[in-house]
């Protein structure tokens, strides 16, 4: 089924990584089963009993955060429902990226249709038409310290159903959001008791973030598995560190994931095992040797990031939270460090990644130790001076790529009067996982257009590439990316490199020999 037609159907039990990446991505339409209403419905109940009560019951009748010692009589509730968007959607900054507010929107929805939050089901069917009709509410980069959930972020989402503030319609247009709520036929919701709340408190902005980080980070992931085994090849290194039974001593999965796909791109190449031939070497160096370990790592630490994601996908994550009993207790689900751990951890392995590669590549532009390969690659070296400064290129994004492997969940500041005196910083963790996947695309492209122009000089010179590489080379070369020559203009060449890669072009390619990659 094209993706743009597809429909998502949000139950009671959570969702999973593809119903986000529909949603976020895809434009999937959003369906509430019977069942998700009728517990929505179910937990309003209670709510409203409650509400009916004079004791205090917070995010119902009381205030929030440090102001929640003051009792909020029956008259002022609405109000303060509403205050509480309008107040808490403080964002500043750049805007978010639309697939990014879908995410977070539709898994907010996803939290709400549990029946642990005690929202109305018509607020629930109103969020599921708001994403239906393609408005995207404007959000921003900064606001979020991802305790007490994403609040900022969700609270401009709050605010498009509230009919207030902007939002971008289907067209792209940025207008304010009654305008497309009225143009959809959509009525603007008026919040009661708990409403306000239960739309701002959860950790939907971090987790859809890494949900797509996640899909990404799989794709490149075998996507320097394939780049790596050009490397090996164009610098005529052994294929026999991949062996099977060498990996099978330390059984990491991910290693030797990592090692059969290498070795599949490998199978057939008049390159590899020539390493005693010119210069002879014992053992190639790590950057190549290493390859299965560095990359699989980053393979065991997707595997761990994804359960957490799916124990997430599973949560209904809100304060307080409304029991099957019809206990409504507060707690500490909101806090994202679960999350944040997990953000922080793939931004240490893309760094990692993308260090490896950077050096397989001046491993391939160094003529002292390419192995008979042209300085830099270069055509005429001194005249020309071939992919000297794509290099500097990716050695930018490298140090980039370490900065942004910093942790954020290290850090904690304090707030509303110190009620809030831990958060996770998951949000801002998620961001820069974001520039991180996006760095280490650019850099496996970098290393991609290196390798095949390597592959393409040891074929000229009589050399026969595996037929897994001869198709990466050939896809490669169809997508825009040059082969070997003179001097060029060389950005466009990276560009298009990028491009191959981020749209899985480079795994397509070499599966079109080996098949189905890990």
């Amino acid at each position: 089924m094209d993706m743009q037609q597809a429909v998502v159907t949000v139950g009671s039990r959570g969702v999973g990584p593809a119903d986000v990446l529909a949603v976020a991505r895809g434009d999937a339409r959003v369906e509430l089963s019977a069942e998700a209403l009728a517990e929505v419905a179910r937990a309003r109940g209670f709510i409203e009993d409650l509400a009916a009560k004079p004791d205090p019951v917070y995010g119902v009748s009381t205030g929030f955060g440090a102001l929640a010692v003051r009792h909020i009589s029956p008259e002022l509730r609405a109000q303060l429902q509403r205050n509480i968007v309008r107040s808490h959607a403080a964002g500043t900054g750049p805007r978010v990226e639309r697939e990014v507010v879908r995410a977070l929107m539709f898994l907010r929805l996803k939290t709400i249709a549990s029946g642990h939050t005690g929202v109305r089901p018509e607020v629930l069917q109103t969020m599921a038409d708001v994403l239906n009709a393609g408005i995207t509410p404007v959000v921003h980069e900064y606001g979020s310290l991802g305790c007490s959930g994403d609040l900022a972020p969700l609270s401009h989402c709050a605010l498009t159903l509230l009919g207030e503030g902007d939002a971008e319609g289907s067209d792209g247009v940025v207008r304010p959001a009654a305008e497309l709520l009225a143009a959809h036929g959509i009525a603007p919701v008026e919040l009661r008791e708990k409403e306000g709340l239960a739309l701002l408190n959860g950790t939907d902005g971090m987790l859809g973030m890494l949900v797509m980080a996640a899909a990404d980070l799989s794709r490149l992931l075998t996507g320097a598995d394939i780049t790596a085994a050009l490397t090996l090849e164009a610098l005529l290194g052994t294929d026999r560190v991949l062996a099977p039974e060498l990996h099978a001593v330390r059984p990491h999965p991910g290693q030797a994931a990592s090692a059969a796909n290498m070795a599949k791109v490998l199978e057939g190449s008049g390159l590899t095992g020539h390493h005693q031939d010119d210069a002879p070497r014992v053992q190639d160096a790590y950057s190549v040797r290493c390859a299965p370990q560095v990359a699989g790592a980053g393979r065991d630490t997707l595997a761990h990031a994804l359960l957490v994601a799916e124990r997430e996908l599973a949560a209904a994550v809100d304060n307080p939270v409304v029991l099957a009993d019809g206990r409504v207790e507060s707690n500490g689900n909101f806090h994202g460090a679960p999350v944040a751990y997990v953000l922080d951890f793939l931004a240490i392995a893309c760094a990692d990644l993308a260090s490896i590669a950077e050096r397989r590549t001046d491993r391939l532009l160094d003529r002292n130790r390419s192995h008979g390969l042209p300085a830099f690659l270069a055509d005429d070296p001194g005249v020309d001076s071939g992919l000297m400064i794509a290099q500097y290129t990716q050695a930018a994004l490298v140090s980039e790529l370490k900065r942004l492997a910093v942790p954020a969940s290290a850090d904690s500041i304090p707030s509303s009067a110190m009620q809030e005196d831990h958060v996770s910083m998951g949000w801002s963790a998620a961001r820069k996982l974001r520039t991180a996947v996006d760095n280490l695309t650019r850099v496996i492209a970098i290393e991609l257009y290196a390798a095949a122009r390597a592959l393409e000089l040891r074929a000229a010179a009589g050399g026969m590439p595996a037929p897994a590489s001869l198709a990466v080379l050939e896809a490669a070369r169809a997508a825009g990316v040059a082969g070997a020559g003179p001097d060029r203009f060389l950005s466009p060449d990276l560009a298009a490199a990028e491009a191959f890669v981020r749209g899985g072009g480079l795994v397509r390619a070499a599966e079109t020999v080996t098949g189905r990659l890990a």
